[in-house]
């Protein structure tokens, strides 16, 4: 146990720092402990249930249908557009319409397709793995308290 500013408060995690100030405390209160129970399970026992459950494995393959393939576009516009940039500087300093020319449209549109995936990222996130998620969660807890929850 790692002793507090506040006297003799204690808490087992040591960046615990809630009571630091001592700001109302007298000094014979005491922090329970989170880690004594009798019906607490080891925390890598719980993580392994829920990371082997079926849940969890589709959480995961949504998230990989969506991240692999896109980071795989925007990796391949991203190159041919340093490629283009380097080994065709005529095309990219082709006008288009004033002072503005290829290179800079296509800059302009490395930020654009940047803010457009952080889009469909949230997106995608809310709309197929969020709720899945967060119920991988409580049920991780409710393992973690010593109960029995829906993750396996």
């Amino acid at each position: 146990m790692q002793p507090s500013n506040s006297g003799d408060v204690t808490y087992d995690d040591p960046w615990y720092d809630a009571l630091a100030s001592g700001w109302g405390e007298s000094a014979d209160v005491r922090v329970p402990s989170a880690r004594h129970g009798q019906n607490t399970v080891a925390a890598a026992d719980v993580y392994l249930e829920v990371q082997r459950s079926a849940a969890f494995q589709e959480v995961r393959s949504r998230y990989r249908r969506f991240v692999v393939p896109a980071v795989t576009v925007f990796l391949a516009w991203y190159v041919a557009y340093v490629v283009t940039a380097t080994t065709a500087p005529s095309l990219m300093a082709r006008p288009v319409a004033g002072a503005v020319n290829l290179g800079m449209l296509a800059g302009l549109g490395q930020f654009l397709t940047t803010f457009l995936l952080t889009w469909a990222y949230t997106r995608h996130a809310r709309l197929r793995r969020d709720r899945a998620a967060l119920e991988l969660r409580w049920d991780t807890q409710e393992l973690a308290r010593g109960g029995r929850g829906g993750a396996a």
